[in-house]
């Protein structure tokens, strides 16, 4: 029985609702996984999700692969191992990494279920509820979502075409730091960035190196797309220079594919250690079987061609994209990636690029709106663009179905401007929101 003024516990739909632990608000449903069910439509064209073109991957590659383990060692991957990863795979591992400038021993290396697991593991061994992770603006959805699960804030740093800016990120620390907050974690991508496509300068990256030491603040660098540049690479990891203060991430998700699950964390010796402890936790090991197929690959193909072969896929569609923004809707503004999967796109300022999904799923077109990279409410008019999967024919329907919808929208605008006020418009996604890249 409840009391006048009190709420029942649990509620109609989840009678546990009151059981949660605190930290379960900050749980929240991802806005690119929300758009899966309606993007896996045959008739939608998919600008939204990141998904790898696997279809490039010949796949007597893997039923190679697979054989082989199962013939020659499936006793072994089949069974339990080491939290740490195989001593095969993390040779391997580090073979990749010297083509980004790092070094490294495989002591230091802890292999994870992709390196989405490396990111929980390390915001689960350093940030306490309230703590600051420090992140460009925008950022990688699923980082914030973890970051969010351990009850930590995102403060957002702004960059441009050259990255995160360095000046910026001294201003936001001076400011959070006399505020009396505790900055734990600096993440970057700084590699082909995701949402935004840009690539973090090698001067601001041994600048921002400095920022972080000079204030104890621990760098991630997230690093999955490095490998995929079209023509001129990325500059040496940030790792390649600074080997105390960074934890790196890497994964075989987008190089091979992502199904195997199978990413690392390179770390300082003592985070090292607790990393493993950490994983043995949440998973007693990473899969064994998943590391030996990917061990057996890079084994026996010629890998580094294959990204080649991924390379100039991506390219072709990136190109493709660039060709359609351009004809379609030279309106909006755009960055150029020299690498990667992503293309960010600045919508006129009073378009709301969430408010308008409805109506662009309705031309069969989907895309994620740009509020998902940011902790803060910010990117309303900013739509992330995916050009990896679908093929050159489709991305440039796609983006004419896209510019359908924008176009639609501006004539709304118009018409509002002329009748009323826009305000009493909003629900048509006409809203005044910021408009920029930070």
């Amino acid at each position: 029985m409840t009391t006048q003024g009190s709420s029942p516990r649990g509620t109609n739909l989840d009678p546990w609702y009151d059981s949660y632990a605190d930290r379960t608000a900050g749980l929240s449903a991802s806005e690119v996984r929300a758009l899966f069910a309606v993007a896996s439509r045959p008739e939608v064209v998919s600008l939204a999700g990141g998904m790898p073109f696997v279809s490039a991957l010949p796949p007597e590659l893997v039923s190679g692969a697979l054989e082989r383990v199962m013939r020659d060692r499936g006793p072994v991957a089949l069974q339990y191992g080491s939290g740490q990863g195989t001593p095969e795979i993390r040779e391997h591992i580090l073979r990749v990494m010297s083509s980004e400038g790092i070094r490294g021993t495989v002591d230091n290396v802890v292999v994870t279920t992709g390196s989405q697991q490396a990111l929980d593991l390390v915001s689960r061994l350093f940030l306490n509820p309230g703590d600051i992770v420090l992140a460009e603006a925008p950022s990688y959805v699923g980082a914030i979502g973890v970051f969010r699960s351990y009850q930590a804030e995102v403060a957002h740093v702004a960059m441009d075409e050259d990255g995160m800016i360095p000046a910026a990120l001294s201003e936001t620390i001076a400011r959070l730091q006399a505020q009396g907050r505790s900055i734990k974690l600096l993440y970057l991508i700084p590699n082909f960035h995701n949402p935004a496509g840009v690539t973090l300068s090698w001067e601001r990256r041994l600048e921002i190196i400095e920022i972080a030491k000079a204030n104890h603040i621990l760098i991630l660098e997230d690093n999955p797309y490095g490998l995929l540049h079209f023509g001129q690479p990325a500059p040496h990891a940030m790792r390649s220079v600074e080997e105390d203060g960074i934890v790196y991430l890497g994964s075989f998700s987008k190089t091979f594919a992502p199904g195997f699950r199978v990413g690392w964390a390179l770390a300082p010796h003592a985070i090292r250690e607790k990393l493993v402890l950490a994983n043995e936790s949440a998973i007693l090991s990473p899969s064994s079987f998943a590391q030996s197929v990917i061990t057996e690959y890079l084994n026996e193909a010629d890998w580094k061609g294959q990204i080649d072969t991924f390379r100039g896929y991506y390219k072709d569609r990136r190109d493709a994209m660039l060709t359609a923004l351009d004809d379609f809707l030279p309106e909006t503004i755009w960055t150029v990636p020299n690498g990667g999967f992503f293309i960010w796109l600045t919508l006129p300022e009073n378009l709301d690029s969430k408010s308008m999904l409805p109506r662009a799923v309705k031309e069969l077109v989907a895309y994620t709106p740009g509020t998902a990279f940011y902790a803060d409410g910010g990117g309303r008019n900013n739509i992330r663009l995916s050009f990896c999967y679908p093929s050159p024919e489709f991305i440039r329907e796609g983006i004419r179905r896209l510019s359908t919808v924008v176009n639609g929208e501006l004539d709304l605008l118009k018409t509002f401007s002329q009748t009323g006020p826009l305000a009493q418009h909003a629900e048509h996604g006409v809203m005044n929101p910021p408009a920029n890249l930070s």
